[in-house]
């Protein structure tokens, strides 16, 4: 859920959306669309789906894992990074949603990169992990509270250097003020913490949209 620059003016929002940041036209098709929904705001924003498309072309990877898809903004970017024989598989729980993000994968032209799953992420990470698959890079953007177990999975999934990416993880400044105790910014907040201890992983924290954490697998 990333529908804003949280931390920048408008005018610094519309300047990066608009002006410096790359965007296809099937990509700015998408986000238009999506931006009526009334769930608009569980989008990722231009500048942050052009830094995943970077990060896939900057590491090479080839297979990516995509926790929480929605309409398919950031898969629809990171698929189209992808080399042709490489795969993304995007896990989410709405058709409705899916049916969109596939309209738009297919006028691009990356449909046949991306191997959609639709059901619980959990259940779709285990069945991964049972069958001893292995990915280059991940994003996690869905449900907060299930954020620390998709770590762990997706930890597991990963090749040695193998990438984990995770949005919202500043969730609009709210993690940095301990009297905010709802439970997303709590699951949040502990999962930075673990992250930043964590001896598994080399990891960044990333003032893009709504904060993105990297964690690389050591």
């Amino acid at each position: 859920m990333s529908s804003a620059l949280p931390f920048f003016p408008k005018q610094i929002e519309h300047y990066v959306t608009e002006t410096v940041t790359r965007e296809t036209q099937v990509q700015k098709r998408l986000r238009e669309e999506t931006s009526k929904l009334s769930m608009a705001r569980m989008q990722t924003t231009p500048d942050q789906v052009a830094f995943l498309a970077m990060l896939v072309r900057l590491t090479g990877a080839k297979y990516i894992i995509e926790i929480g898809t929605f309409t398919g903004y950031s898969a629809l970017a990171m698929a189209s990074a992808l080399p042709e024989d490489g795969k993304l598989i995007a896990c989410d729980t709405s058709k409705e949603w899916t049916d969109i993000a596939q309209r738009y994968w297919k006028e691009a032209g990356v449909a046949d990169r991306i191997e959609l799953h639709l059901s619980p992420a959990a259940e779709t990470l285990a069945g991964f992990v049972k069958a001893g698959a292995h990915f280059d890079m991940a994003f996690i953007d869905a449900d907060k509270a299930g954020y620390d177990a998709y770590y762990e999975a997706c930890l597991h999934l990963m090749k040695p250097g193998g990438l984990i990416a995770f949005d919202n993880m500043l969730w609009s400044g709210a993690v940095a003020d301990n009297n905010e105790q709802d439970s997303n910014t709590v699951a949040l907040r502990a999962l930075n913490l673990k992250i930043h201890q964590d001896r598994r992983v080399d990891s960044c924290m990333l003032t893009v949209a709504d904060g993105i954490m990297l964690a690389r697998k050591r």
